[in-house]
């Protein structure tokens, strides 16, 4: 008897400890479910805010579009928007952005609309890079990354043979990026180089002009070959507190008249690509939305959108 109570008390212990593990179980996965759920639903919400933010962002530049023809960073596009509580005691947050996507070097101009290299191209890259204090040779291997041929562009150069050797292997796309990020797939570019020329460089289709009115400084002297706008960057952000600063006229009256020929073509005072960054921040969950816009006769479209990550 005594055995047989000591073996139904143990059977009764291992019945509530396998109950316990059961229950706990099932209220772990309901718990879960629920907070998936609920996280899922916070990003579908996330979603439709930054999406609103693309349309209010649209009707700024459309209105913009109707009072001049001029872009610069005293006009109202270029205002910061929030942080601000979408719905009172919501706890839903928007904060966003729009800068001139033109208002930096195009990499893609490296190539023309044919994919061929572009000489003069190679060299105001060469002009940034070193003032970026980074080395000229990336300019000819992101210039064979992005041309249509697949032989080496000189020594410095690189296509398929330098990347199948790689690990793992791959190939040059030999098509215009659609992103800078593409410049860490160059063997040995890193984080370090990347993080120091993101900020002056931009991935936009060939022949897109640089809008002198928004480039910083160290752009436009790499463009014009001259020394003067990044020598002191707070006085040329007070010069541009008024409007565009330098215009195409001051650059004109500086520059070579045979070099202004080609010039002329490669700069503007108005944009056409702007890229707007939006965070929406609703309970726990934050949201970034990165997106291009590309402002057109018919209005304002989005051509390239990325979350998370710029």
């Amino acid at each position: 008897m005594r055995r047989e109570r000591g073996v139904a008390m143990l059977t009764a212990i291992i019945l509530v400890a396998l109950a316990t593990i059961v229950a706990a179980s099932i209220a772990f996965v309901s718990g879960m479910t629920a907070r998936r759920t609920s996280g899922a639903f916070m990003f579908d919400q996330g979603i439709q805010f930054a999406g609103a933010a693309e349309a209010m962002a649209a009707y700024v530049l459309r209105e913009d579009r109707k009072d001049n023809q001029t872009d610069d960073y005293s006009e109202t596009w270029a205002q910061p928007y929030g942080p601000v509580e979408l719905i009172e005691g919501s706890g839903i947050w928007l904060e966003a952005r729009l800068d001139d996507a033109q208002g930096r070097f195009n990499v893609n101009n490296l190539v023309d609309a044919d994919g061929v290299v572009r000489t003069e191209g190679i060299d105001q890259f060469k002009r940034l890079l070193a003032t970026l204090q980074l080395e000229e040779k990336w300019a000819a291997l992101l210039a064979d990354w992005i041309d249509a041929d697949d032989q080496p562009n000189g020594f410095e150069g690189g296509e398929d043979t330098l990347y199948l050797a790689q690990s793992p292997a791959y190939r040059a796309p030999n098509a215009p990026i659609v992103s800078i990020s593409e410049l860490l797939a160059l063997p040995g570019f890193g984080s370090e180089r990347y993080l120091r020329i993101a900020p002056y460089v931009s991935a936009l289709p060939p022949g897109t002009p640089l809008n002198v009115c928004t480039a910083p400084g160290i752009v436009i002297d790499a463009m014009t070959e001259e020394r003067e706008y990044g020598l002191d960057a707070e006085r040329l952000a007070k010069s541009r507190e008024s409007g565009c600063f330098p215009t195409k006229a001051d650059l004109q009256a500086k520059t070579d008249a045979a070099k202004w020929v080609t010039l002329q073509y490669q700069i503007s005072d108005s944009s056409e690509y702007f890229r707007l960054r939006s965070f929406v921040g609703i309970g726990t969950m934050e949201l970034a939305l990165y997106s291009l816009l590309k402002r057109e006769s018919t209005g304002v479209r989005p051509i390239l959108r990325t979350y998370g990550t710029d």
